[in-house]
């Protein structure tokens, strides 16, 4: 069972918190609103563990030649295949309900989602650059499933900055796994293949050029929103504005973490386990709930 879980990965969940992004903007909160968007979340987690089985069925092999995923619990054999088979229907099958019981948009997106991962694991995490724009466009789903899913009208500004801030994370994510795969010699497992063949394609000089556009453009639409005379006017309020010292200060740490500390190739973890970011995303929430109406 333990292995069972892990196989889930359910500390990844916190990603989903994406699909709640529309209702801490939303102009009107009630019960009902809420009620969707927490399903549309459990949607999502059911939907996203689905994803991870269906990936660590397909990669299976590759896996068993790497010197750290052969520990998961397909690869080790701790969990049959057949039981993840039967696992990851019943996932996606629990998503799908959860998604119909709002309406039908939400299912579409996770549907849609579902097929977007397929085809990234079957051939799209092969094409360099484009493997990291598919990896965004999963979260972006994510927030139109807590947008349009449940009747909220998507921000520009918030897929904007949806986009510019998950772009700026897969490209981390890449460099994190370049320089943990150059650490570990230019070639991984017994067989001489590359643990991820699509960073033959980059180099750390090109993924740090795009971290720090991405960067930079996730602070600049953020900010902006923040003084936006729509945003101003929608919420009744300017005070947005002093929340960007904490989306500042979060990508300053992970950029810290990533060089420094050789981190960023699991951003839930490192969310989870890093104490500044952890309080940073905490304040960033406590001082924008304080300042909307």
């Amino acid at each position: 069972m333990r292995a069972l879980i892990r196989l889930l990965r359910p500390h990844q969940y916190i990603k989903n918190g994406f699909v709640l992004l529309g209702l801490l903007f939303a102009t009107q909160r009630d019960a009902a609103t809420a009620t969707h968007a927490a399903l549309a979340f459990l949607a999502f987690c059911a939907m996203a563990s689905a994803v991870y089985v269906l990936n660590d069925l397909l990669d299976a092999e590759a896996d068993r030649q790497h010197p750290q995923k052969c520990r998961r619990p397909i690869a080790s054999g701790q969990v049959r295949v057949p039981v993840a088979w039967c696992a990851c229907v019943l996932l996606a099958g629990t998503a799908l309900a959860l998604g119909a019981a709002i309406g039908v948009a939400v299912p579409a997106l996770l549907l849609t989602y579902l097929a977007l991962n397929v085809a990234y694991s079957l051939y799209l995490k092969h094409v360099v650059i484009l493997d990291v724009f598919v990896i965004s466009a999963g979260f972006m789903l994510r927030i139109l499933a807590g947008t349009v899913g449940i009747g909220i009208a998507p921000s520009q500004w918030l897929l904007l900055c949806g986009l510019m801030v998950t772009l700026f994370l897969g490209f981390a994510k890449r460099h994190a796994e370049l320089m943990q795969l150059a650490a570990a010699g230019p070639r991984a497992g017994p067989g001489g293949a590359c643990a991820r063949p699509v960073l033959d394609d980059y180099s750390g000089v090109m993924l740090g050029q795009f971290i720090a556009v991405s960067a930079a453009c996730t602070v600049l639409s953020y900010s902006l929103y923040t003084v936006s005379r729509d945003t101003i006017a929608v919420h009744g309020t300017a005070n947005l504005i002093y929340t960007v010292p904490f989306v500042v200060y979060g990508i300053f740490r992970y950029l810290f973490l990533l060089h420094l500390r050789a981190q960023g190739n699991d951003t839930a973890h490192d969310l989870l386990t890093d104490r500044h970011l952890l309080l940073t995303a905490a304040c960033w929430l406590a001082v924008t709930f304080g300042v909307l109406p």
